[in-house]
Parts: C-alpha cells; sequence; structure tokens
C-alpha cells in the first residue's frame, strides 16, 4: 500500500480534484514515498529525478504532513523564491493547510537602514545611476516590509547601489546598530526560527552550518528534515564554506566604510583618513600586480615574484596603519568600532593567506576584471560534511536532476560522504522519443585545434536556420563565446543575445519575448535556467564541459587521487563533465509539449571510448549525425509558424 503523501499525488488524490488538468506521474509518487519513509526513519536519501518528474511536489507533500519542522536548501535565489512564493502556496492550499513557513536568505539581500542612512549622509558616488538608484532604494524603503532586495526588480541585483545600502557579516553592527530592532535581517530570522517549514539556500545554509556569522547557527537544530534541491551543487558550495577566502573587494570596502566614518564621526583624525585612502590605493595595487589576464593558479607560483611581493607588503603595512588608527577612534561611534574589529580580522587574515601554504588546503588565487581574491580550498569535504550530518538526529534528503553517472551516484556520494545513504533513480516521464533529437555532427576538427570555434559555429548555422533561431548556444569559456558573437553578428536574420551586454535576467526575458532569439552564454545558463515552449527548440552545445586541467583545485585532488592509486579521470573529471553536461541538455525540453533538437559539437563523443558515458548519461533521444533529419524534424514547426504568419 502506497503511504499518504504517494496517495495524494495519485490519480484519486487531493491534487487531481483540486487542480485542473493535473497528471498523476507515478515517478513522482514514488519519489513522495521514499521521502516520506525517510523523513519517518530519520534517515538520508539521494534521489535523481528526471525533469518532469515534479520533485518539488514530491518532497513539499512528505514534508508538510510530516508535522515535523523541515528546512528546504536551494541552489539558486530564483528557485528559493519561485518555491517560496509559487509552489509552496499551491501545495498549502491543496493540503488545505496552515503552515507557519518562512523565507531566509543571506544578510547581504536585505536592506540595511543603517548603511541606506549612511550612504544618504555621504552622498558621494562614481556615476549619475548610483545617484538616481539611490532614489528608487530610498522611496522603496519607506514601503518595504521584508526588506528584499528582490522587490526592487527595477535595479539588477549586481547594480553598484546595492553594497552600500546593504550589510555584510564585516560590516553589521549587530545588536549595537540603531536601528536593530527594526532590522529585516533580524525580522527574517526571527521568521525564521518560528517556522514549520523553512526555504533557505545552500549558501546561506552552509554559513549556518559552519558557523561563519556570529549568532547564526541556531537554524539547524530542531529540525526534522532537511531537504537539498538542486544538490548537484553542494559539494562545491561547501569547499567555499569550508575553506576560506579573502578578496581586494573586502580590502576596499573596509577602506570605504572607514572613510565614511571618518567624514562623518572623526573628522579631527587626518591619519585616519590618510590610512583608509591608503589601504584602498594599496588594494588596488594588489590587484594590478596580476596584469590584464583572468586566471586561477596556485599562491606559490607568485608569491615570490617581486611586484607581487611588495604589493603585499603594501597592503600588510597599509592594514597596520589602519588598524592603529581605528584603534583610537573605536570609542567614539560603533561604526568606527566595527571597522576596528573588521580591520584587525582582516589584517591577520591577509597576512595568513598571503604566507605558506596549509597542508591540507589548496592555496590559490584567482584574478577577476577589478579584483583579486586568495583562497584555501579543502582537497574533500567529505569527511567535514559526514561529521556535520552525524551531529544532527535529521533525516537528510539530496535531489536534482542530475546527481548519476549513468546509473551510479558514487562520484556524487563519496565527494559529501554520504556512502550509507539510500538511492533512488528516476527517469523523466517526458516521451524523448517523441519530443527531441540528438545531433553530432561530422566533421569537426579536434577541440583544441585553433579553428574549432570557428567550425562549431559553420557547423550550426544551418541548424540554425532549420530552428528558425529559438536557440540557447552554450559555451565551456568566455573567450569562445565572444568569438562565437563576433561570427554570427549579422549573419542571420535572428536577434542575437549575448551573456554579458545585458543582466542575466533581462536576457532571459528578452529571449521569451522575442520568440526566435539565439542566446549564447557560458556556465550561469546551463543551470537554473527553465524556459518552456517553442521559444526554445535548440540547445547547442560546443565543448564536453570538462574542468580546466590546470585549474590548481583540479590539479590539486587530481595529483591526491594519483597519491591513492586511483585515476582521477576515473574518479572525478569525467563524472563532474557528465553531470554538467546533463545540465546544458536539460535546458532543451522543460514540458510535455515542448520539442527539440540537441546538437552536441565535440567529435571525442563518438571517437573517444568515454563518450559513450556521457551518451548513456542523457535522457533516451533519438540520435544522428545527419543535418537532413534534422532539418526535417524542425519543418512542420517552421512551415505551421509560416502559415499563422
Amino acid at each position: 500500500m502506497l503511504l499518504r503523501a504517494a496517495q495524494v499525488l495519485g490519480a484519486d488524490g487531493d491534487f487531481a480534484a483540486a487542480i485542473p488538468g493535473f497528471a498523476p506521474r507515478a515517478e513522482q509518487q514514488r519519489m513522495a514515498d521514499a521521502v516520506e519513509e525517510t523523513i519517518g526513519g530519520k534517515s538520508r536519501l539521494v534521489v535523481e529525478a528526471g525533469t518532469g518528474t515534479g520533485k518539488t511536489y514530491a518532497y513539499l507533500v512528505p514534508a508538510l504532513l510530516s508535522n515535523q519542522r523541515v528546512i528546504v536548501s536551494t541552489g539558486t535565489k530564483a528557485l528559493q523564491d519561485q518555491l517560496f512564493a509559487r509552489d509552496l502556496p499551491a501545495v498549502l492550499k491543496v493540503l488545505n493547510r496552515s503552515t507557519k513557513t518562512a523565507l531566509l536568505k543571506g544578510r547581504s539581500n536585505y536592506l540595511c537602514r543603517y548603511r541606506l542612512e549612511q550612504a544618504q549622509t555621504d552622498g558621494r558616488f562614481s556615476s549619475r545611476d548610483m545617484v538616481r538608484d539611490l532614489a528608487l532604494v530610498r522611496r522603496w524603503a519607506q514601503g518595504t516590509k521584508s526588506g528584499d532586495t528582490a522587490e526592487l526588480s527595477t535595479i539588477p541585483e549586481d547594480a553598484p547601489i546595492w553594497p552600500y545600502v546593504t550589510s555584510t557579516a564585516d560590516n553589521c553592527l549587530g545588536a549595537e546598530c540603531p536601528f536593530y530592532e527594526d532590522c529585516h535581517v533580524v525580522q527574517a530570522r526571527r521568521a525564521a526560527l518560528d517556522a514549520e517549514l523553512l526555504v533557505v539556500n545552500h549558501h546561506l545554509f552552509f554559513a549556518d552550518l559552519a558557523l561563519k556569522e556570529e549568532g547564526f547557527g541556531e537554524l539547524l537544530p530542531g529540525a526534522g528534515a532537511v531537504i537539498f534541491d538542486e544538490a548537484h551543487q553542494l559539494a562545491e558550495i561547501a569547499s567555499l564554506f569550508f575553506g576560506e577566502a579573502l578578496s581586494t573587494r573586502q580590502l576596499l570596502e573596509l577602506a570605504r566604510d572607514a572613510d565614511i566614518e571618518f567624514r562623518t564621526q572623526a573628522k579631527d583624525m587626518a591619519e585616519l583618513g590618510k590610512a583608509a585612502e591608503k589601504l584602498s590605493y594599496s588594494a588596488q595595487d594588489l590587484r594590478l600586480a596580476f596584469g590584464d589576464e583572468l586566471r586561477r593558479e596556485p599562491w606559490a607560483a607568485v608569491r615570490r615574484r617581486a611586484e607581487v611581493a611588495k604589493a603585499v607588503g603594501e597592503v600588510n603595512t597599509a592594514l597596520v596603519w589602519l588598524s592603529e588608527c581605528l584603534e583610537v577612534a573605536a570609542p567614539r561611534a560603533k561604526g568606527l568600532e566595527a571597522c576596528f574589529a573588521r580591520a584587525m580580522l582582516l589584517k591577520s587574515q591577509f597576512a595568513r593567506m598571503t604566507g605558506d601554504s596549509p597542508a591540507d588546503q589548496v592555496h590559490w588565487f584567482e584574478v577577476h576584471a577589478r579584483s583579486l581574491s586568495l583562497h584555501f580550498t579543502p582537497l574533500s569535504v567529505a569527511q567535514p560534511f559526514a561529521e556535520a550530518l552525524e551531529r544532527q538526529e535529521t533525516a537528510w534528503v539530496f535531489t536534482s536532476a542530475t546527481l548519476a553517472t549513468g546509473t551510479s551516484f558514487e562520484h556524487f556520494q563519496e565527494a559529501l560522504g554520504l556512502n550509507a545513504s539510500e538511492t533512488l533513480r528516476l527517469d523523466s516521464p517526458f516521451d524523448y522519443a517523441r519530443q527531441s533529437l540528438l545531433y553530432v555532427p561530422r566533421g569537426l576538427p579536434d577541440t583544441k585545434s585553433m579553428g574549432y570555434t570557428e567550425a562549431v559555429v559553420e557547423a550550426a548555422l544551418p541548424v540554425l536556420r532549420a530552428s528558425g533561431g529559438r536557440a540557447f548556444f552554450l559555451f565551456t569559456s568566455h573567450r569562445a563565446l565572444q568569438k562565437a558573437a563576433e561570427l554570427l553578428e549579422g549573419v542571420l536574420p535572428y536577434p542575437l543575445l549575448v551573456q554579458g551586454r545585458q543582466t542575466k535576467g533581462e536576457i532571459l526575458r528578452s529571449f521569451r519575448e522575442l520568440g526566435n532569439a539565439i542566446l549564447l552564454g557560458t556556465g550561469s545558463f546551463w543551470e537554473g535556467v527553465d524556459v518552456r515552449g517553442e521559444a526554445l527548440s535548440l540547445v547547442i552545445i560546443d565543448k564536453l564541459p570538462f574542468a580546466v586541467p590546470d585549474d590548481p583545485v583540479t590539479r590539486a585532488r587530481s595529483q591526491l587521487a594519483r597519491r591513492e592509486g586511483r585515476d582521477p579521470f576515473d574518479v572525478f573529471q569525467l563524472p563532474e563533465a557528465v553531470i554538467a553536461l546533463k545540465q546544458g541538455a536539460g535546458r532543451l525540453i522543460r514540458d510535455v509539449a515542448d520539442t527539440g533538437v540537441l546538437m552536441l559539437c565535440d567529435p571525442r563523443l563518438v571517437a573517444r571510448e568515454y563518450g559513450a558515458v556521457f551518451l548513456q548519461s542523457l535522457p533516451p533521444m533519438p540520435r544522428t549525425r545527419s543535418l537532413a533529419r534534422v532539418e526535417a524534424f524542425f519543418a512542420p514547426v517552421l512551415a505551421e509558424a509560416a502559415a499563422a504568419g
């Protein structure tokens, strides 16, 4: 006999009765059954649910019926918002439940009233856009109840104004803040602690788990179950929180905040202003010492270079000077006191992260367009994550559309220390044999050849014409994307949308509205993007998404695997690439009515033995190497569109 959650989702259940057109799915019911057993038994479940399974309902229904406190963690804020604003209310309505629910994000997603007041008082901004955006924030601040910056959708989430009017763990004044009782973060956390079902994201969950923020280790205790959606991201995110990072951006923010405090609270302390300015200049000089090339390398490769050593020394000197000035000024105001505490922490952290490399961590740096970041990353998060789970008498559910390599969960389980978990793999209920086609073109050169991207674009052109645009063209590197954008500009009669020219949200809105656009994207468009209907009927992927072999973290983990007598390619490089490809391919068919072609351009799919592993891990799409068959697949749709036009 099926358990209650599966019955609710069945043909005679509450959802079929309440929602017109609700289609009961055996896969969804099996997952709901397994999640219910896991919560009841305080055990662990790893479940891959193919696209279209309806996994959100499959875990929300048993979670709400369990009468236990449940935390649901998502990989992205977009899914977090969708889950809380759309999916959760729908399930509560069908179940006729009045469960207390709450949404909680990291503090930088909430308006900080103190920093808004500071920004208004300071009034120094680098552009008219920032002045305009500050005025918009001020008007919104007067009426918002949650303070969630996502409410103010007219300002992009990466707009320069947000760091001025939100707080971080570094610059928050905590209980000493004059706005503490009206603080949006405090209010959101109070609601979270009172909630029976709490929706968070993975970054926030790990901040809680790793106790990175003082006083922020109180969400997990008392939870009967924790459910991770988009769980394929967990190992990478866990590496951030079980490791350590420091950016020149943090140094610049400290310098900026110290300067504001100097001009508003300590105008007579000229040394303080000079010290803040010195830190700002030295942080920028440190970034410049690494040149224009954007890259990731081991810290050992550069730490002894004269220009780097000199720039590091200047930052150390600036941090010491600013710390000394702030120590004298701190008694004057809470803001100065907070800056002093930050300066002391950053001083010790910077010295540590520019010194010798720890034995159990990968010590590396990344050069960004306007900043430099330093990192300690653990070789493995399996042990600390497994130990964290053991400390809680809680049910744990890990789900995603992409967790397995073929039929094996070994890679995912090993990465997180979940070897004792139950596993369940559910295929998509979509009819891929009818809805889709997998096309691997002939004649493409070796992926390392100089003209590879040109050859990919040349092979893609007839397919893009056959599809009438309506395509995601996904790349494994920004360099290839930019080259393809140059080659495609003005060649086809379809709008070209290129990642980086607009915000991600703006590009997706344009893509949906235009209906015949070609979107060129890299990593962030490979997953977490849901475009249903005819606007997206073709996904082209330029290469198999293997990690860059000379990436410092990949290299260090490969060396560890070899020392342990294991082949790093088989152990993690291949499984990670398979999961990434499954994510990219998953953009194509999002609904029972969707149809489309997946074009995989990498000749290694058929030339190398491991290509079979990729193909076996994809949905059961009919395969072809014939362009004519692709054109025939698209012909009825284009004919129908022409007739309608």
